[in-house]
């Protein structure tokens, strides 16, 4: 029954181009036993030190590290005063408060004080994914062994495996990149960012979807035109698929300064390295295990980019491939599309 009215709720909100806060207040009223604590602005105010240490800044708002009474480090995000923000409100409630997953961030609390809005978490102490894996020109970054992306592509996949099957109402996330994957002290990923999310029933395989959501360059085809398939899980495949082969490649699957007519599909790239048996990282000096991790990543992230919805994995069979024996895993066929699939970006 709370399943029913989340999804109601989540309905209305996204019909009206005006967010109401009376509708928000009524969620938050009928799901009351919602575990997590409502703060006051003021107090809000207090835990960021007036928002003093800011961490990012995306789409709906910024974040600001802050510290609990306790001490605890926390990350508040401030959502910006838009019309946006009722949906994205009631989607991070309403899918993060039913989880509870060691690659799921946790929502320890929110505040709602008329267009005042704030979304309190546990705090990464090594941010996004995105610091770990682009290079950006002469700029050096943080680097990471290829093992600790392995089990951060595991970790990840885990952590979708559970919202599409862990969970009483499948959930959809609908915006899976680098930037949403959240490190902790000990680089164990955890999945972020659910204000596209949609929650729908786990025995739909197929869901109705009136608007492209996601973001450029993870935004699977069936989202754009549903000549290739209807919008489902398969959609949040494809999403970790681009990001696993950007966890390979060290940049990412669009280069939004380049023409797009001149620039070749980085996908297809991947592939014909990979079919020449070519290093998948010709940058870098890899070992005999480094490059094996490197191709098995790849196969898994073509396999998942696959155009068509119905030729891509499940997560349950991502977990597989990624853990099971190399010598098992067969070619995926090339990539059809000839171009990066455009969409409007979320952040």
């Amino acid at each position: 029954m709370i399943c029913i009215i989340i999804c109601y709720f989540i309905y209305k909100i996204g019909l009206v181009s005006t967010k109401s806060d009376q509708d928000i207040e009524a969620f938050l009223k009928i799901n009351g036993a919602i575990a997590q604590k409502r703060y006051k602005f003021s107090q809000v105010k207090e835990m960021t030190n007036s928002f003093k240490d800011k961490l990012g800044q995306g789409g709906f708002g910024a974040v600001y590290k802050g510290k609990l009474s306790t001490s605890f480090p926390v990350a508040v995000k401030l959502l910006n005063a838009s019309k946006g923000n009722g949906e994205e409100f009631i989607n991070e409630i309403a899918s993060i408060s039913r989880t509870s997953h060691i690659n799921i961030v946790t929502l320890l609390g929110f505040c709602l004080e008329g267009r005042k809005k704030a979304l309190i978490y546990e705090f990464m102490a090594n941010g996004s994914l995105d610091n770990f894996i682009y290079k950006r020109g002469s700029e050096t970054i943080a680097s990471l062994s290829w093992e600790n992306l392995y089990q951060i592509s595991i970790g990840i996949a885990r952590g979708l495996e559970y919202l599409h099957r862990g969970c009483n109402t499948r959930i959809l996330h609908f915006d899976i990149k680098p930037h949403n994957i959240l490190l902790d002290e000990n680089f164990c990923p955890k999945i972020s960012d659910f204000g596209l999310a949609k929650l729908c029933p786990r025995k739909e395989s197929i869901i109705s979807m009136s608007d492209t959501r996601g973001t450029m360059g993870y935004v699977a085809p069936e989202m754009c035109n549903r000549q290739f398939g209807g919008v489902s899980h398969k959609s949040d495949v494809y999403s970790y698929g681009m990001m696993l082969l950007e966890m390979v490649g060290g940049r990412k699957n669009i280069n939004a300064e380049a023409s797009h007519t001149s620039e070749i599909y980085f996908p297809y790239l991947v592939y014909k390295r990979l079919e020449l048996d070519n290093d998948v990282r010709p940058d870098e000096v890899m070992n005999t295990e480094e490059n094996q991790i490197a191709k098995r990543m790849t196969i898994v992230g073509l396999w998942c980019i696959q155009t068509f919805p119905s030729d891509r994995p499940t997560m349950s069979r991502v977990v597989d491939m990624l853990e099971g024996n190399m010598n098992s895993l067969e070619m995926p066929p090339k990539p059809l599309l000839s171009s990066p699939t455009r969409s409007e970006s979320s952040s």
